[in-house]
């Protein structure tokens, strides 16, 4: 990661992007919420690498076979989410006056933590394409409430609370390993990425498919691609921009009007 100060041609160059642009679509990885003290999953202080059996649990196969698992899971979030007290960063807010200014064709995140919704990227705007830790969902019937309702349960002594209306195994409402995503969500940021006339990559390795098809998507439909993220990703040689910086630093410039 370099500071934003010696990359002044670059985020020139970025900005300029943007201001041309008229339909920018984004997509985000963990790494614009790092700086709202929310850890990456695989990195040296990431969640899967502290605690494996967190790894373990998003993964449908293991959660669905081990009571033992999902009890434990349920009490870990009982205790306090890790999104608990999180707020959005300058990143997520510079997405939003993005969004202000008429350009944000539709935001993509890999993320589920909630904090582009919580800095005020409209719905309408908006794909999770892994999902949301703000609800549950049942796995048999397909029943969706707040994750606050069914932790209200862990509390008052339900370990492994099953689905109120059918009796079914409740998870978080993320995608996890072995799960299928939400196909209207895939196709429409697919379609995305087909209208935009920009791309911006953000906090993302660029490694995790199907979702990282929507860069070269663009690519062939004409679009530009700037990449910002502190390692390399396999598209820079495709983007138009490549910024090695702080997302919190760069963001707000890139975008400012």
């Amino acid at each position: 990661m370099q500071p934003i100060s010696e990359l002044g041609d670059e985020l020139h160059r970025a900005r300029t992007l943007v201001q041309e642009a008229e339909r920018v679509v984004v997509l985000t990885g963990a790494g614009i919420s790092t700086d709202s003290g929310i850890p990456d999953f695989r990195g040296p202080e990431g969640l899967w690498t502290k605690n494996p059996e967190a790894e373990k649990t998003a993964t449908l196969s293991s959660y669905v076979a081990d009571p033992e698992l999902r009890k434990r899971n349920w009490q870990r979030l009982a205790e306090g989410s890790m999104w608990e007290g999180k707020s959005p960063n300058p990143g997520h807010r510079a997405l939003v006056e993005l969004e202000r200014q008429g350009k944000l064709h539709t935001l993509i995140t890999q993320n589920v933590d909630g904090l582009h919704r919580a800095a005020g990227t409209s719905e309408e705007r908006l794909v999770e394409i892994h999902g949301t830790t703000s609800k549950v969902r049942c796995l048999t019937c397909g029943d969706l409430n707040p994750m606050a309702s069914a932790l209200e349960r862990v509390r008052a002594g339900e370990a492994d609370p099953p689905c109120l209306i059918c009796g079914g195994i409740l998870k978080s409402a993320t995608i996890s390993f072995g799960q299928n995503l939400v196909m209207e969500d895939l196709a429409r940021s697919e379609q995305a990425a087909q209208e935009c006339d920009l791309l911006l990559a953000v906090g993302s390795t660029l490694t995790v498919y199907p979702i990282a098809n929507v860069v070269p998507i663009a690519h062939q439909a004409g679009a530009r691609l700037v990449i910002v993220n502190a390692d390399p990703t396999p598209f820079d040689g495709m983007a138009t921009v490549v910024l090695p910086a702080s997302i919190s630093d760069a963001l707000p410039v890139i975008v400012a009007s």
